[in-house]
């Protein structure tokens, strides 16, 4: 039998570690010997072990106290789960530690480099720099939030800029932000749009917007909230797509 200092040594805790674990229902505390000291035996060193194991791992102390009263089974599935839990969570480690190192090379774009070209194709193509870093911020969020279908995003509304047609309506759209809103330009830059939108994405969709992402909305209505011209033109292609 051990006191509860040389119970702390041996699991590598500290006594209020423990005592903590008491408080929470996790360890049983033993009843006072005649000296008036709480003696531990092997069995309370293996159960701290365990909790101690389980709460470095991230498990919360109310789900490893609930899992001392679990069968054996449901013991196993929940250890099973926690150690997915854990590989997702290295996975995720993983991925931050590339970012940083990138970042000590001095890679700091969050963005692919194909995308950082593009960009820098969208200044030589005359947008202006208010709708590439609008851009930059769009890929950021997408790369960021659906890695899994930012490629296949961003490949699409390049292949669309590559055709000049299709860039013109980009660029008269970005240029549109500094117009009047009843500028008659407006109404007609959102019917040659909302054409184009149709044949290419079909009835609802905005060109270069992704209906799985709320992302590209997003960005387009805190910049359409500067521009009443880019506000109007919104809502007359919407209209008319929904017509």
């Amino acid at each position: 039998m051990i006191t509860i200092g040389q119970l702390a040594r041996y699991a590598g805790v500290s006594v209020k570690t423990i005592r903590v674990y008491h408080d929470k229902g996790l360890l049983p505390e033993p009843d006072r010997d005649a000296s008036g000291y709480r003696r531990y035996g092997a069995k309370d060193a293996i159960d701290l072990i365990k909790i101690r194991t389980l709460a470095e791992a991230g498990v919360p102390l109310a789900r490893i106290r609930d899992l001392r009263s679990a069968t054996d089974e449901e013991l196993q599935q929940a250890l099973r789960e926690i150690e997915d839990e854990l590989t997702a969570r290295i996975r995720g480690l993983r991925t931050t530690r590339g970012r940083l190192r990138r970042l000590a090379a001095g890679q700091l774009s969050p963005l692919p480099m194909e995308v950082d070209t593009h960009l820098e194709h969208l200044a030589d193509w005359g947008f202006t720099p208010r709708w590439v870093d609008l851009q930059r911020d769009l890929w950021i969020l997408v790369f960021a939030t659906h890695p899994e279908l930012a490629t296949t995003l961003f490949h699409d509304q390049a292949e669309t800029l590559s055709a000049p047609v299709t860039r013109q309506l980009f660029l008269d759209y970005d240029h549109a932000y500094d117009l009047d809103a009843d500028d008659p330009h407006i109404d007609d830059l959102a019917h040659r749009i909302a054409k184009a939108t149709r044949e290419r994405n079909g009835p609802h969709e905005l060109p270069g917007q992704d209906e799985a992402s709320e992302i590209p909305a997003l960005i387009q209505g805190t910049v359409n909230a500067s521009s009443p011209a880019w506000q109007r033109l919104d809502a007359l292609i919407r209209a008319q797509l929904d017509a």
